[in-house]
């Protein structure tokens, strides 16, 4: 069905039913299922973001992360050691036999610490100790010429966050370089009560000799003979 338009004395013919008026020619139209295209928008520009960015950040975390991976952290020496309290060691209960008399006594320092500690015995007076670990300067300088410094471990449970230390002053011989992983020969320095924790920490030194780094350096064992 068709009607009448008036407009300027002519007679102009429009259909009827198409819902309004007829679009004029040009303007903008909408596209099925590209709504939200407006603002002189287009779904390419929506959507055409560069999706180059994330490898390229990939990329640039990859140095650091293989760093990581190939450098290991230096092992904890004597900085720390010296900014450490020594700690009480474990109680042990009993005591394996030593070694016949004369004969040298090689020990843990956690073992060495234990028996001064704990064993009312005195097991140890007398005896010739071998122990080993790495030097420690004291933080006094007359100490060092005075031939005092410490033998020290340092021992990780968990990781290096919560380790400990546990040191013997040594006496009588002349410090090594700081750090230094070396064997110590000496007695028991008397001092305090045997068996309990005011006795001494300390050795008199008969030798120190130089020992290549453990592969484990918080591993505390005896060393071996």
């Amino acid at each position: 069905m068709r009607k009448r338009v008036a407009g300027k004395g002519a007679e102009e013919l429009a259909p009827s039913g198409a819902g309004g008026p007829a679009p004029r020619a040009g303007a903008p139209q909408d596209v099925p299922g590209h709504e939200g295209d407006g603002e002189g928008g287009t779904h390419g520009e929506e959507h055409g973001h560069d999706h180059s960015r994330g490898p390229r950040v990939a990329w640039l975390l990859l140095p650091p992360a293989l760093l990581l991976l190939l450098l290991a952290p230096p092992a904890l020496g004597s900085y720390t050691a010296s900014r450490d309290q020594p700690q009480l060691v474990q109680d042990y209960g009993r005591f394996d036999p030593l070694p016949a008399a004369g004969r040298p006594v090689p020990l843990s320092l956690t073992e060495l610490v234990a028996r001064l500690q704990q064993d009312g015995s005195g097991s140890l007076k007398g005896r010739t100790l071998v122990v080993q670990g790495f030097v420690t300067p004291v933080r006094d300088p007359a100490g060092d010429k005075a031939g005092t410094w410490r033998l020290t471990r340092l021992l990780v449970s968990c990781c290096a966050a919560d380790s400990q230390s546990l040191s013997v002053t040594v006496h009588g011989a002349q410090a090594p370089p700081a750090d230094a992983w070396v064997r110590v020969t000496g007695t028991w320095r008397p001092g305090g009560t045997f068996g309990t924790t005011s006795a001494s920490l300390a050795l008199d030194a008969a030798s120190v000799t130089r020992v290549p780094d453990p592969a484990n350096p918080y591993l505390d064992k005896a060393p071996a003979l």
